[in-house]
């Protein structure tokens, strides 16, 4: 797996454990842009979108990207990622916070 390969899947945790953490699990763009910058993970925003996308497309999270302000929603799926009750080549899986 290539670096950015993995960053993509770091990213993608990252936006997943916002969401899992956050009341009624939603957030916007802007907000995980700046999230994953403070963790390190800078990112543009036409690349979060990409990111955002491939959440939706596996089902892991609803979003409507092509709308002027893009709210994001974990689902289920994502938010057991997430967790670590659930697994995904493409999501980095959580290392205990122990």
């Amino acid at each position: 797996m290539s670096y950015v390969e993995d960053v993509s899947r770091h990213r993608r945790l990252a936006v997943l454990r916002h969401l899992a953490e956050v009341p009624e699990y939603v957030s916007n763009a802007s907000i995980l842009q700046d999230i994953l910058g403070r963790l390190g993970l800078p990112v543009s925003y036409d690349a979060l979108l990409t990111e955002i996308s491939w959440l939706k497309e596996q089902g892991f999270a609803t979003a409507d990207i092509d709308a002027a302000f893009v709210v994001v929603t974990a689902t289920r799926r994502g938010v057991d990622l997430a967790k670590g009750l659930a697994s995904h080549p493409g999501v980095q899986r959580p290392r205990p916070r122990v």
